[in-house]
């Protein structure tokens, strides 16, 4: 399932179904612990088992355990691997194993856990204790060696597939000023808000770090050279603070649950597109629109090429690492829509392009490679779709060497053909068409490369391919400014509803993101609920959580109502639209209706034709001389003039929509 995609309700709502305890193996210590304090906040009986826990500590968790006083306890993979945790588990009554970031069990995966591959040892042990492996970054090789390495042949594959469409995926060239584009980035569109920013070395980490800072962000560091106590501290602050910005290596990351990352940037080229996909997946957990946005150069691929080089890993791995590297320059390089080459290398199909990428948006310069790409992938044909590219461009360009001597492909007509592009042209065309879903790569044999049906009507000439033009973008092109990603733009309600939410957070020393999610505040602020069954309403507010934290945010959002932070003294375009279709005889509920927008926002912005004389009070709401006076009356007497002390002094007789509408009318109201 996508990042975010509710993987953890695959085994938490069974956990609470079925008797037992459920064992969740989870490959670190901040995540296991963000999950059960985010548990334990809906009224779950969680615990974990780690490193980080006193004797004591451990040894209240493991009396739970045996009483089954515990809906799930989470473990790393080498405590469970200990004898005695497994002769603990075998005298406990268990509800199954979870298997979370299963990808770490695959040696040709991104995130390799050598720990992983001994939890076979679950099958032998407990054949009769169902079992569950989740990830959300697996190709097709990944997915089939978690299936082997976890004895789950006999197990049902589900895939929901790997798109997250909230996330604008942009890649640009860097210019030189990398650090300078991405500055731009963030103050033209996400000022204050929290993100994520990967560099491939600590140095650079480090640098970026400070220069952020002095530009006046909280941008804290995060790498393996610093001291364990600094990163903990950095990470809790990313957590409970809002608008901080982390600067890491790709040492951070894996398993943080924070919703409200607005924006994920690369300064570095990622390895490969598994590491891409699920770096970039950080970001928007909640479900609102968020950033993936990437500077890269030819440094990256060079430094990238010279750390594969220099690994002591076999020919094999090294050659399996060049290829997904290649497949993350084809994802740079596209023309097309980004999100689609990214949902097909990992065998997911988008129909459509997807209308928020960058190649969507801002179609890129290109030029017609029909030609060249005929002769690119005749070559693969003709040479038997077993070799790889820098074999392929050897071919072309008619080099003269022993091994093409010795299969005969001096002789065959692609021999030579190739003289109006350079090598690295040529491997910049093979990466795009790679990209382009015209070749496949065999990742599992030697690296060759193999036509696919899509290559069929290029080298038919029944289809004109595009490329993107490899050059230096103007430094006059502007970036295209997007739509702020935060939630209601300046709105009062908002404002209140997060500083309520951010001192509860504080009482209790957990993350604001565990009472609600910004997605949950958002519809807050948009339906502004009257009473606690309909904020119950809500997504993301359970029975416990409105028990806890539901009358408190409910009296914000009385103290509060009607300030959508839109009432300004000129009519906005937004609220003019509305009011002229008032004036044409359609009602509020039409109006909501057609524009699509919600009824409190109509009635809103009809207020500000109210208190702006465009409209008088009969037109948008039906009361007498008698009603208005009373309510009028109760407004003079309040003390503060607050919506919800007219509301309870009128004893709730009249919503707050009129109440809204009648206060709008007090300027020109004279009855």
């Amino acid at each position: 399932m996508p990042t975010g995609g509710g993987k953890s309700l695959c085994f938490q709502v069974p956990a609470l179904v079925r008797s037992g305890t459920a064992v969740v193996v989870s490959p670190l210590i901040a995540l296991m612990q963000d999950q059960v304090m985010a548990l334990r906040q809906n009224g779950i009986k969680a615990a974990f088992l780690n490193s980080s826990q006193s004797g004591m500590e451990v040894n209240g968790v493991e009396t739970a355990l045996m009483n089954g006083e515990l809906d799930l306890l989470y473990v790393a993979p080498e405590r469970l691997m200990m004898p005695r945790m497994l002769d603990l588990l075998s005298q406990a009554p268990l509800a199954l194993f979870a298997i979370d970031e299963a990808h770490c069990v695959s040696q040709w995966g991104h995130d390799f856990r050598p720990e992983y591959i001994k939890l076979s040892i679950l099958h032998e042990r407990f054949p009769d204790i169902p079992r569950i492996a989740l990830t959300a970054t697996a190709d097709g090789p990944t997915q089939r060696e978690i299936i082997e390495r976890l004895s789950l042949q006999e197990a049902r594959v589900f895939n929901d597939g790997f798109d997250r469409p909230n996330i604008r995926y942009r890649i640009t060239e860097n210019q030189g000023n990398a650090r300078e584009q991405l500055l731009r980035f963030i103050l033209n569109e996400h000022e204050g808000e929290a993100g994520i920013v990967y560099c491939l070395s600590r140095k650079r980490v480090d640098e970026v770090a400070q220069w952020l800072s002095s530009k006046g962000m909280t941008a804290l560091p995060y790498h393996a050279g610093l001291g364990n106590e600094i990163r903990q501290q950095h990470q809790e602050r990313f957590l409970r603070e809002d608008g901080v910005i982390i600067v890491a290596t790709i040492a951070f990351g894996m398993g943080i649950d924070k919703p409200d990352v607005r924006f994920v940037a690369h300064l570095n080229l990622p390895k490969s597109i598994e590491a891409y996909y699920q770096e970039t997946g950080r970001a928007g957990r909640d479900g609102l629109a968020a950033d993936a946005w990437m500077a890269y150069g030819l440094q990256d691929v060079i430094t990238l090429r010279q750390m594969q080089g220099n690994s002591t890993a076999e020919e094999g791995r090294k050659r399996l690492e060049q290829h997904k590297l290649d497949a993350m320059l084809g994802l740079c390089e596209l023309t097309t829509c980004r999100r689609q080459a990214l949902l097909r290398y990992f065998d997911d199909n988008l129909d459509q392009p997807c209308g928020n990428c960058d190649n969507c948006l801002t179609p890129p310069e290109t030029w017609d490679a029909t030609l060249a790409a005929q002769k690119a992938l005749s070559c693969v044909y003709r040479t038997g779709q077993r070799f790889g590219v820098s074999y392929l461009v050897d071919v072309l360009l008619g080099k003269e060497h022993e091994r093409i001597s010795q299969f005969g492909h001096d002789k065959i007509s692609t021999y030579g053909i190739g003289s109006e592009l350079n090598a690295t042209e040529w491997r910049t065309l093979y990466r795009q068409i790679i990209a382009r879903g015209l070749l496949k790569v065999d990742v599992e044999g030697y690296g060759s490369v193999q036509l696919t049906d899509s290559a069929r009507p290029v080298l038919k000439g029944d289809e004109q391919l595009t490329l993107r033009k490899m050059v230096k973008v103007s430094k006059k092109n502007k970036e295209r400014k997007n739509r702020s990603f935060s939630g209601p733009e300046s709105n009062t309600l908002w404002d209140a509803l997060r500083e309520h939410r951010k001192a509860l957070a504080s009482e209790q020393g957990i993350p604001a993101y565990m009472i609600f999610h910004d997605a949950t505040i958002a519809e807050m602020t948009e339906r502004q609920p009257q009473t606690l069954e309909q904020l119950g309403r809500i997504s993301g507010i359970g029975e416990k959580k409105l028990d806890n934290y539901g009358q408190g945010f409910l009296d914000v959002i009385l103290a509060n109502a009607g300030n959508s932070g839109d009432q300004n003294d000129d009519i906005n375009d937004t609220a003019a639209n509305s009011i002229m279709l008032l004036k044409q005889g359609n009602t509020a509920e039409d109006i909501a209706s057609q524009r699509k927008l919600s009824i409190n926002t109509i009635y809103s912005h009809l207020c500000q034709g109210i208190s702006n004389g465009e409209l008088v009070l009969s037109d948008v709401i039906t009361l007498d001389d008698t009603q208005i006076k009373e309510i009028l009356f109760a407004f003079e007497l309040s003390d503060d003039g607050k919506m919800k002390t007219v509301f309870e002094s009128l004893d709730g007789e009249y919503d707050y929509t009129i109440l809204k509408c009648v206060k709008a009318s007090l300027s020109s109201y004279s009855g």
